[in-house]
């Protein structure tokens, strides 16, 4: 019988030399200290598995995630209509840090809140988080194949890996338990939850998560983004009109002023939930994502987005019109939502209200307004304001019909899809500021459908339109401060400084 070789024992952790906790009264100071020691952090995890071609020692690798922490011994008085940058009470507050690159601008508002609204000084530390191996290789880093091909045991002997412990959203979802002598969270997301998401971005948009713009457009037809890639791309080619950039899909880049990208290389194939970024400076441009159908699609995209913490999401798209004085072509702005997506009850149960955003339907308004040339009484006529009810059967029509139209009817609905309400309900967990425009494409309960032709001069028209408006609702809420944008109906009773 063959011999079985075991691997040698694990003799000893290695990890870098200890880093001191430094204490900051500027932001960008401490967000520098933070990028260090990430740096230096991930640099030895990835040297560490270089080395592995080299051998196979009987040891293991670890380093941690950077930490920020924040300690206040009294309530504050602070502005009551922020609603985010303060400590709800007195306490020792942390949160793990990755990215700090990628998050530079965003940290530095939220410590720089802190620090005035507290007078208090933030502490930057190593955690007790490892950092898992395959979150340290960065988007782009070219990994050795021929190094795993060497390894002789688990690479879970040798690094962390991914825990999915460390990866969910209580602390998003309000059921997180503080543990004696432990401290309150700091930031809705850990590092490692903020990890797999950025990871899964890039997976699912075939688009780096840098280029991700503050303002995220939703929506459901590939018209939208076709139409969307025309309009980015004849800016460019005009110069821009204030943003920097277009990038397609493999980050391929167009820079103002230029017809032809300059980077990048288009992906072989198209990835699940294409995404492309019309950019400005300090990611204060627009992204459009196309999000497929389904409220799965809705759900999956969003809650990686969220790590973000962009400004705004809206979904733009089409729906059916619930109401025989509707038409083809009409405008849809909701401002309530029927929730039978069922893919959040777990999250964020069904007895808990979507409320409208004052800020975001106003713009929305607004844009119909400019875009159509009507305004007050007139504007009803081509747009109505009510409830939108999202159902994860599309083929509903298919069954008993006298449950689904009896709900429809008494909620007051005026339209029905698929992703909006999943939009909204995540945009409400993750305090992210939401909202939705849709376009009537057909009218089921009232046998009005578009026949083939009707259809594609239907799309040409109304398409164009639409996308106008989602810009337009955009550039409005980008030119608001951020901190009247981000309304406090979306935070809890006891919420994380970190919007």
């Amino acid at each position: 019988m063959e011999k079985r070789i075991y691997p040698e024992p694990i003799e000893s952790i290695l990890t870098p030399e200890p880093f001191p906790r430094q204490s900051f009264t500027d932001a960008k100071e401490a967000v520098e200290a933070l990028k260090r020691l990430y740096d230096r952090n991930t640099a030895f995890l990835r040297e560490a598995f270089a080395s592995l071609a080299h051998g196979n020692p009987a040891r293991r690798f670890r380093a941690f995630y950077p930490e920020v922490g924040v300690v206040t011994a009294s309530y504050s008085q602070v502005d009551s209509r922020q609603a985010y940058g303060h400590m709800p009470t007195p306490g020792n507050f942390t949160t793990t840090i990755t990215r700090p690159d990628l998050f530079e601008n965003y940290l530095i508002e939220q410590l720089k809140l802190i620090m005035r609204n507290h007078g208090v000084a933030v502490t930057v530390s190593e955690s007790s988080t490892p950092i898992p191996v395959h979150f340290a290789f960065l988007e782009g880093t070219h990994v050795d194949g021929a190094v795993a091909d060497r390894i002789q045991r688990p690479i879970r002997d040798l690094f962390d890996v991914p825990d999915l412990d460390g990866t969910d959203d209580h602390i998003a979802n309000g059921t997180f338990e503080v543990m004696p002598g432990e401290a309150r969270p700091l930031a809705p997301f850990t590092a490692q939850r903020i990890d797999y998401s950025l990871h899964r971005l890039a997976h699912y948009t075939a688009t780096s998560p840098q280029h991700f713009q503050n303002f995220v457009l939703f929506t459901n037809y590939q018209f939208y983004i076709d139409e969307f890639v025309v309009y980015a791309r004849d800016l460019m080619a005009k110069g821009g009109g204030g943003y920097s950039e277009f990038v397609e899909l493999g980050n391929v880049v167009t820079k103002a002023g230029a017809t032809e990208p300059s980077e990048g290389l288009p992906p072989m194939r198209l990835p699940q939930m294409p995404a492309y970024h019309l950019k400005k400076p300090g990611h204060g441009g627009i992204t459009m994502v196309n999000i497929g159908v389904g409220p799965s699609n809705a759900k999956t995209i969003t809650d990686h987005i969220a790590v973000l913490r962009p400004h705004a999401w809206l979904m733009l798209g089409h729906c059916a019109g619930l109401r025989n004085t509707q038409a083809l072509g009409d405008y849809v702005l909701a401002h309530a939502y029927v929730r039978e997506d069922h893919v959040l009850d777990d999250d964020l149960p069904v007895w808990v209200p979507i409320p409208p955003l004052a800020e975001v339907q106003v713009a929305l308004q607004e844009a119909v307004a400019e875009v159509t040339g009507l305004s007050g009484y007139d504007l009803k006529r081509i747009m109505r304001t009510g409830t939108v009810a999202t159902i994860d059967n599309r083929n509903w029509e298919l069954r008993d019909q006298r449950g689904p139209v009896q709900r429809l009817s008494q909620s007051r609905a005026i339209a029905l899809d698929m992703e909006s309400a999943t939009i909204a309900a995540n945009g409400f967990r993750f305090r992210v500021p939401y909202g939705t425009l849709l376009c009537v494409s057909d009218k089921p309960l009232h046998g009005e459908l578009k026949l083939p032709g009707m259809a594609t001069e239907f799309y040409k028209r109304q398409v164009a339109q639409h996308l106008t408006i989602g810009i337009r609702a955009m550039e409005k809420l980008a030119e608001m401060p951020t901190d009247r944008l981000h309304s406090r109906k979306l935070r809890s009773f006891s919420e994380t400084a970190f919007q």
